[in-house]
């Protein structure tokens, strides 16, 4: 049966690089970010553009579960609240798979280090980032907590926890 990984974090948990990593190693598996669908200049958060962007999600998602090629799905976005991780599974009903449903965690101190030793990341982000971090304790996913590990490290519990 499919697998789709959705993992979901604060900026600057590492998601991104977690999921190229465990991309790399699962078998026959795709990556699709959800800032993917956001990528507009300028950016405008509005009920029209929130609609498009959800559709495009479930669009790109139906069709990489529609593909006999691929087993592993593996898709991240900021998911800080359950209606958003819940609107992403509600457009998914043409295809059974089985969920792997992670919030990537870390300390306070890690997801600070992080924005600071990034030199894409606007630092003025980091209180809202620690912000987001709190609301994932609240979430319907497993917690796999980051702190003091690689990438490498986390992809494989990510992999231990559901292979």
């Amino acid at each position: 049966m499919k697998k789709l990984y959705l993992i979901g974090g604060p900026m600057g948990i590492g998601k991104t690089t977690v999921a190229k990593v465990l991309a790399e190693k699962l078998p026959k598996s795709v990556y699709f970010d959800g800032d993917w669908a956001w990528d507009l200049h300028p950016f405008i958060v509005n009920t029209e553009n929130i609609q498009m962007v959800h559709e495009n999600i479930a669009f790109v998602l139906n069709q990489f579960l529609g593909n006999s090629q691929i087993e592993n799905v593996i898709f991240t976005w900021v998911m800080h609240e359950q209606a958003i991780i819940d609107k992403v599974l509600s457009d998914l009903t043409e295809h059974d798979f089985k969920l792997c449903n992670i919030s990537l965690m870390a300390d306070e101190a890690t997801l600070t280090r992080n924005f600071v030793n990034d030199p894409k990341r606007d630092e003025s982000r980091i209180p809202e980032a620690l912000i987001y971090l709190k609301k994932y304790e609240t979430l319907n996913t497993l917690k796999i907590d980051r702190t003091g590990k690689t990438p490498e490290e986390t992809a494989e519990e990510i992999i231990k926890r559901f292979v």
